[in-house]
This record gives structure tokens, sequence and C-alpha cells, in this order.
């Protein structure tokens, strides 16, 4: 990620001796660490809104903070009727931010382990039967003139299970087609090969044939990026996820689908098809495999299948 966006948020909490720790530790983040994008980002916002109530409490020293300062500030976002998603992830930032103070010698205490968060219940993902899946694969219209490009967006989407920035991220120099493989790079810039299925490298041919070539004639900023817009630029995760949306919409499906939903779907149905959770995992990109385990508790009908074929009593 740019240096620039992080500092954008580190600039607004510099003024005091406490933002410029902060200022400091975004910057960790963003050169060293090797944290997504997104995740960096999104622990600037935190520890912002954490800062501005140690501000109001007037707290401007990071010797100042102690337990009971974040336990009350956890209360508050509570009280703001936060998801407790929000108040993990807020309490993850600032036990970051501490032990960085602790590990550069800006703390002698490290009192992070005794820092307790809201208790989340486990959400199953939301997937689609595979005939839905068809119906969405199935949604844009051959004579429609970006048929050929979204139709290769759906069909890739739902055989690697790959983010939209993943997707977004894409070149063509990433896909060997012939073979059956494209190569992303995920979280913390991460690097994976995925395999993909014949009706993916179809239509991806079909796409990189008879319609790339002439989106990039119309700009000059198509470079090596895989999927281009009308203009020849390439396309955002966005605009990936608003498309899917407008398919999910034609096909009947609901408006909360989302290009999460095709990867929760490619994750389910495999395990469904008898593939092992370690291979899940890395085509995935999860580091932890108990974010894979997740999917074996949604595929219901292969469950109901070994209960019946081994319960005494089916």
């Amino acid at each position: 990620m740019p240096l620039t966006q992080t500092q954008s948020v580190g600039e607004k909490i510099r003024p005091f001796p406490l933002g410029q720790n902060v200022k400091s530790f975004l910057d960790y983040l963003t050169i060293e660490a090797g944290l997504a994008d997104n995740t960096i980002l999104a622990y600037g916002r935190d520890l912002k809104s954490f800062l501005k109530y140690c501000k109001s409490n007037n707290i401007s020293q990071l010797q100042e903070i102690k337990p009971i300062l974040i336990q009350h500030y956890l209360r508050v976002l509570t009280k703001e009727e936060k998801c407790e998603s929000s108040i993990k992830r807020s309490l993850a930032a600032i036990r970051m931010f501490l032990r960085f103070a602790r590990l550069t010698g800006l703390l002698e205490d490290d009192f992070t382990a005794i820092l307790e968060g809201p208790k989340i219940w486990q959400r199953l993902p939301g997937i689609c039967s595979k005939q839905q899946v068809i119906d969405l694969l199935n949604a844009p219209c051959a004579d429609e003139p970006f048929y050929l490009r979204d139709k290769a967006i759906l069909e890739l989407l739902y055989a690697t299970g790959v983010r939209a920035s993943e997707l977004a991220g894409l070149k063509c120099s990433d896909l060997n087609l012939d073979i059956g493989y494209l190569r992303c790079w995920g979280k913390g810039n991460k690097e994976r090969v995925i395999p993909v299925g014949k009706a993916a490298v179809a239509a991806t041919v079909e796409y990189l044939k008879d319609l790339r070539p002439k989106l990039a004639r119309s700009g000059s900023l198509s470079g090596d990026w895989l999927l281009l817009s009308r203009t020849g630029r390439p396309l955002s995760r966005i605009e990936i996820w608003r498309l899917v949306k407008k398919y999910a919409v034609r096909a009947g499906m609901s408006r909360n689908l989302t290009v999460h939903t095709l990867r929760h779907c490619f994750a389910t149905h495999l395990l469904a098809g008898g593939a092992d959770l370690r291979s899940v995992q890395e085509m995935l990109g999860h580091v932890d495999i108990a974010t894979t385990q997740i999917y074996t508790h949604v595929d219901q009908e292969r469950l109901r299948k070994i209960h019946k074929q081994f319960h005494p009593r089916p």
C-alpha cells in the first residue's frame, strides 16, 4: 500500500504526543509488518477513534493509558451499538499498538494479555445451492457488449474462490491457461497458485481473444491487467462487486449476494465433493485452518448422508 494512504490517517492524529506514537505505529505496519492494506487502514481508523476518547479524558501521553481506560472505551463502543466484530477489531488494534510501544521501549509494562473483548458467535457463511450458482453464471446475456468479460469474471470467481481485490489485481501474465492455473496475491501480499477449471479457462480464453484487445485499444492504462473497463482501464474491486450484484438480481437471487458468497460456495462445494480441508485452506489462502473449518459446518447435505450411512438407527 502506498505510504501516503497510511499517512492520511496518521496526519490527522499527529498534533499531540500520543498521536505521534500512533503515527509511528502505522508507519511500522506499512513498511515492516506486511499486513493487508485494508487491515492497516482499519487499524488507523480504530486508533483514531480511541485517541479521540483519550483526548476527551485529558490523556495525551502513552504512559497514561491504563487497562481500566480501555475497558471503559469498549463499554462506550457497546453503548454506541457497534457490532461485536468491530469492537473486537478495535481491541486488536489497541493491543498491537501497545505491544509495539512495549517492544520499542516506549512502555515498560505489557498488560495487553489481561484485556478482554466481547465473545463473538461464530457465524456460518451464507451460500447458494449448485443450481443457484449455475443460474448466476448463466445470467450474462450473449448479446451484451461486455458479455465475454462478465462471464469470465463470474466463472473465475466460482472456479478459484479468489477475493474481489485479488481478481482485480490479476494480470494476463498471472494466468497459465494451457495448464489451468492462476497466480494471485492475497492478504499481506502473500502469493498462492490456484487451479482453474475447464469452464473458467474456456470463458477466459474467449474473453482474451475476442474482447480484451478491443477494450485495450480504448485507453492507455490497460497495461497487462486482465480485466478492463469499456475505457480500457483496469476494473476495480468495487466494480467487480457491482457486477456480481447486478447478475445476482438478474438471476432472481438475493441482493445480499456478494463476491464473498461465491468464495463461500467455492469452499463448501469443494468439501461436499470430497476435497480435503488442507487443500481448500491453501486455495483460499487462509493462514489458520480453523478459518477454513467453518465450511465443514455448512455442508449439511454431506453430514446427513454420513449420519444415514453410519448411524445404527438411520
